[in-house]
């Protein structure tokens, strides 16, 4: 576990008040706007350490990496607007069957995985 420094928790706080998935360089812009004088690379350095110790999510969209602040150690899954950014928890308890059942019937063990899905929210399929 990394040292608990000012900048990190700087991160930690602004990621945690940000509504769904952020970029690094989205975060670091708005932790700009408000005053504070972490740099970029500490903000992604922060980022990667969060989401390797279960404290924030972490997806990749179109080639770049996406954060969001999430419960330590629960493990959960998202429904994320391709639109507008919405992300929803979802229950892991259908996936979590349907993972270990596929997993063995191949003769696999220990299966892990991710899964998010991506569509439309209702307010963004409402506007098209």
């Amino acid at each position: 576990m990394k040292r608990n420094t000012w900048q990190r928790e700087a991160v930690r706080e602004a990621l945690g008040s940000t509504e769904g998935f952020v970029s690094a360089q989205a975060l670091h812009a708005s932790m700009r706007g408000t005053g504070s004088e972490v740099g970029l690379a500490t903000v992604y350095r922060a980022l990667a350490d969060l989401a390797q110790e279960g404290e924030a999510d972490s997806l990749q969209q179109e080639g770049e990496s996406l954060y969001r602040a999430c419960t330590p150690g629960s493990h959960h899954h998202h429904l994320i607007c391709r639109n507008c950014g919405r992300t929803v928890e979802i229950s892991a308890d259908p996936v979590e069957a349907w993972a270990h059942q596929v997993a063995a019937e191949h003769g696999f063990t220990e299966p892990n995985h991710v899964v998010d899905v991506f569509g439309l929210c209702p307010e963004c399929s409402a506007k098209r």
